[in-house]
């Protein structure tokens, strides 16, 4: 989504607007004469301030758990990768190290090109080919001993759940707010601010500081949402680091060996 400048500029852009907004009020209506219906704009303020602040709790809440979801799913992924490297030790030399090298593949693939394909919106399609490739080899056909087949078994369960926990990364990258639903943010936020602007003051300048610190409040927690809404974009983001530790455990235990 947006970096850190763009946020920036996003909330001052919000700051700003919300003066003006303070500045057409205060100069078309005085405060003298807003002052008179202060019960009512303070009742509306009251009651739409409470309706927004549940809505704007509940979604940054649910985006927030969306990314937290995101982010374990990743680090789940990792882990099986690292499951089928031990996984594969019990299979015969020719399978064991060709799925080895395949899982040291998949995490560089992952770390060099789909996690930069991911913070646009893509997805490596090198990475399909590659588990192609490890279903592949776990289903040659060999004599198997007991203890190979084990291993095997162990094998393939790990790698259909890589395949299914790349799936559900897959589609956490491309999930996304519903339109409709930041239609409710952005209005909500605007009446608030406009019924904040509305209560007459015998300090302009503190009801001014107040609109400014409401619109940073609430204009901040709306780029945080957007912000944390697509989870692999943006300023905030699922990080790589299980595939990273996935890799350095690959060329400690002989992955980079292999790999040649």
């Amino acid at each position: 989504m947006l970096n850190f400048f763009e946020n920036v500029m996003v909330v001052t852009s919000a700051i700003g607007g919300s003066l003006v907004l303070w500045w057409l009020v205060v100069r078309f209506w005085p405060s003298e004469q807003r002052r008179e219906h202060n019960e009512i704009t303070g009742w509306q303020l009251s009651v739409l301030g409470t309706t927004y602040a549940v809505i704007l709790g509940f979604m940054l809440f649910a985006a927030w758990a969306d990314f937290k979801a995101a982010d374990e799913n990743a680090e789940v992924e990792a882990v099986c990768l690292v499951n089928l490297f031990w996984a594969a030790s019990g299979l015969p030399e020719n399978q064991r190290d060709e799925i080895r090298r395949l899982a040291l593949q998949y995490a560089d693939t992952i770390l060099e090109e789909e996690w930069p394909a991911m913070s646009r919106g893509g997805m490596a399609p090198g990475v399909t080919k590659i588990v192609q490739q490890m279903w592949e080899t776990a289903v040659q056909k060999e004599d198997l001993t007991a203890t190979e087949q084990t291993s095997l078994d162990k094998t393939m369960s790990e790698i259909g759940s890589i395949t299914e926990h790349r799936r559900i990364r897959q589609l956490q990258n491309e999930s996304k707010l519903p339109g409709i639903l930041w239609l409710v943010l952005l209005v909500g936020g605007l009446v608030t601010i406009m019924s904040a602007s509305l209560f007459g003051s015998q300090r302009p300048m503190l009801h001014m500081i107040q609109i400014v610190t409401l619109t940073l409040l609430l204009s901040l927690a709306l780029a945080a949402v957007a912000d944390i809404n697509r989870p692999f974009r943006g300023f905030v983001h699922v990080s790589p680091n299980g595939f990273e530790n996935a890799k350095r455990i690959f060329e400690r235990y002989g992955g980079s060996q292999e790999a040649r």
